[in-house]
């Protein structure tokens, strides 16, 4: 039965299932990877403040998490949640999502380290 169900699917062009919304998915992608930066900068900050670095870096390491990373996040979800609900199904998107989806979590994931790497090096 479900195969004949399937194939009726595929014959009529049905996938079956629901469409992703690009929106709801970078908004999602947006979230977590502000988690997950957030995490490791303090996992870091601390790391680097038990080797002796100056007191001053997490607070410096907070200044640029607002001043640079919060707008940046910001700006790949403003992107995503401003198409039009047809927009939002459209699988042509897909390179484009993964294309962005990879910027943020580079981003997410570096510069906590290049960050501490840097406030290291300058203050130690």
């Amino acid at each position: 039965m479900n195969k004949a169900l399937r194939n009726a699917d595929i014959a009529t062009g049905h996938t079956g299932g629901r469409a992703r919304d690009w929106r709801k998915a970078m908004s999602d992608n947006v979230a977590l990877a502000l988690l997950v930066y957030t995490g490791m900068q303090i996992f870091m900050t601390v790391g680097a403040m038990k080797q002796g670095v100056s007191s001053i870096v997490p607070y410096l390491a907070l200044i640029v998490l607002v001043v640079g990373i919060i707008p940046a996040c910001r700006w790949f979800e403003r992107r995503w949640s401003d198409l039009s609900d047809d927009q939002a199904a459209d699988g042509a998107l897909k390179p484009a999502f993964r294309r962005d989806q990879i910027l943020l979590w580079a981003m997410a994931i570096g510069l906590p380290a290049a960050l501490t790497a840097f406030f290291t090096l300058i203050f130690s």
